[in-house]
């Protein structure tokens, strides 16, 4: 029996479709596309303290920001570059994982949460900094655990877990408040601030740096019992396992030599740009624990 022919027009249609598959999957390999363009694009926070943030100059610093660079050299490397260049393109809670999806970003040096439901999104390196969700308020203003903010506003920065966490935190307990979504973590300490929220719910961290750099920090305090412990990585596209192989080993590797300990200390226990605050916040015993056992199963 003669084989089935198939027809000229389905033919013609493979040889179209199968080329341009390809394509996209070479477009979607991070490395491929640093070699192609020379260039590679970080993320970055403008106003996460301590992790991912502009200096005096307007010039992206920080935690993450250092840990990507340590990251770019191995890249240099791998690829046999003598030069890559760093271009930078900010990035904000809610917009974050879209810009790293659609190819505008290639790495997030910034301040997010590895949470599994993200991992069917994007990738995420090995924890750099694990913390409680807390909520920052001012000190005059009694608040000192989640039932009393009952009738109260509260803010949370777009994009985050936070509000989430306090409407779980609150289950069974009819807690009734207000709502508002800052763009940043600078917008949403200013509703603080100006009193417009008499809460800021977000990792404590960040609520430390956001303190520590306010006009008057003696003004406001963090308090409350946490929401929950969560872990901050670098992030970047799914399905890309050279690229990820890379950056594991280079975040790992860190954390085995006490490279990460010392990178730990010149931003969270030092003075650093451009006030030379210190956000003074020791290493606590779930970082450690992350350091210890470098993970990036996510919550």
């Amino acid at each position: 029996m003669p084989k089935p022919r198939l027809p000229f027009s389905f033919l013609l249609a493979a040889a179209l479709v199968l080329p341009a598959l390809c394509a996209s999957a070479q477009e979607s390999d991070t490395l491929a596309k640093i070699k192609a363009s020379g260039a590679i694009t970080f993320g970055y926070r403008e106003s996460s303290f301590g992790f991912s943030y502009l200096d005096g100059n307007l010039k992206p610093v920080g935690y993450s920001i250092e840990i990507c660079k340590r990251i770019v050299e191995a890249v240099k490397s791998e690829l046999k570059m003598p030069a890559i260049e760093i271009r930078y393109q900010a990035v904000t809670s809610a917009n974050r994982i879209p810009l790293v999806q659609n190819g505008t970003v290639d790495i997030e040096c910034g301040s997010t949460t590895n949470l599994v439901e993200r991992q069917k999104l994007v990738a995420f390196s090995p924890d750099i900094f694990r913390y409680n969700v807390r909520m920052l308020v001012k000190a005059d203003s009694g608040i000192k655990s989640i039932a009393d903010l009952q009738g109260k506003t509260v803010v949370t920065t777009t994009g985050t877990t936070s509000f989430r966490l306090l409407r779980e935190a609150d289950k069974g307990k009819n807690l009734e408040v207000t709502s508002l979504g800052g763009k940043d973590h600078s917008d949403s300490f200013l509703l603080v601030e100006s009193g417009r929220a008499q809460a800021f719910v977000l990792d404590d961290i960040l609520l430390a740096g956001q303190l520590a750099n306010a006009r008057n920090p003696k003004d406001f305090l963090i308090t409350g019992e946490s929401l929950r412990t969560e872990n901050q990585s670098l992030m970047f596209r799914k399905d890309d396992p050279a690229f990820k192989a890379i950056v594991d080993r280079v975040v790992s590797g860190m954390m085995k030599s006490g490279e990460m300990e010392t990178l730990y200390g010149k931003w969270f226990t030092s003075p650093i740009p451009p006030k030379g605050i210190n956000i003074n916040y020791p290493l606590n015993a779930e970082t450690k624990e992350a350091f210890a056992n470098p993970s990036s199963k996510g919550i």
